[in-house]
């Protein structure tokens, strides 16, 4: 696996390499911040797209359901919302 290592701020962040493994693509988490996350193989884990386009990943508490964070939640019913009322708001606007 292809990996290079960058410094920014005080952290460090390495570039991973996404991989296909059957049908789904993978990245690999580097072993050392594994270890520092307290990540462990068959570990399940939370993977969501931000409004930012970046890919948040974390561990799944074992006390709550899997949730997504209010905004993110709010903002995924809203553009439902507008895209199934489309019309109806659309007439409601020219009134």
């Amino acid at each position: 696996m292809h990996q290079n290592r960058v410094w920014y701020g005080a952290k460090s962040m390495q570039i991973q390499t996404v991989f296909k493994a059957g049908n789904s693509n993978v990245v690999a988490i580097p072993k050392d911040l594994s270890k520092e996350l307290g990540f462990k193989s068959g570990q399940k884990v939370v993977v969501e797209k931000t409004d930012s386009e970046d890919l948040l990943v974390r561990k799944v508490s074992k006390t709550k359901s899997v949730k997504l964070s209010p905004d993110l939640e709010f903002k995924r019913w809203w553009k439902e919302f507008l895209k199934e009322n489309a019309e109806i708001l659309d007439e409601l606007a020219i009134r």
